[in-house]
């Protein structure tokens, strides 16, 4: 088992898009079981690799017993929407309200390479889409209505874990293509 730090709001590495993979082997596999560990010990019900320091486009998820991770991930969002209690294991013990699509199909790989096709609603879409945002540079603060956004500014300032010393950031030695999609 192998926990890792996650990396506060306020930590760079969670403000910069994160580059496609385009290696399938033994530390992509490593990183996975990594988020996996990580994630289960927290608890939380998805990690992104940005969320641990490393700038690759892959999360893993634990929703209602299911287990997964999505590489490279492209969504396609309903147009319906869901209200819904979000939180993050970068801005510990707090949450608000924020708006997500009903539904996802997201489309990527797993760690070997192969397709995945993964299809959810309500929790597991909200999840996916949180991820994803974490690969793209995003944070949930950033979906947060105005008001909301300014409440969730001043908890986070009030925390005691804000303005702590980031991490180092892992560059992927990889390198960096276009989407494979």
């Amino acid at each position: 088992m192998s926990v890792i730090p996650i990396r506060l709001y306020g930590d760079p590495v969670l403000r910069t898009p994160a580059a496609e993979v385009v290696d399938f082997d033994k530390e992509l596999r490593k990183l996975v079981q990594d988020l996996t560990d990580t994630m289960q010990d927290a608890p939380g019900v998805g990690l992104a690799a940005p969320q641990l320091g490393v700038s690759l486009r892959v999360f893993t998820y634990w929703v209602d017993d299911e287990l997964g991770h999505l590489v490279n991930p492209i969504l396609d969002l309903s147009d319906e929407q869901q209200d819904g209690e979000e939180g993050c294991l970068s801005v510990p013990d707090l949450s608000f309200e924020c708006k997500r699509a009903k539904t996802v199909v997201a489309k990527g790989m797993n760690m070997y390479g192969e397709p995945v096709t993964l299809e959810g609603s309500d929790l597991l879409a909200r999840c996916v889409q949180h991820e994803t945002d974490h690969l793209d540079g995003i944070v949930f603060i950033d979906r947060l209505d105005p008001q909301t956004r300014k409440e969730a500014m001043k908890a986070i300032r009030e925390s005691e874990w804000f303005g702590a010393d980031p991490l180092t950031v892992k560059v992927s030695p990889h390198p960096q293509s276009s989407r494979w999609l």
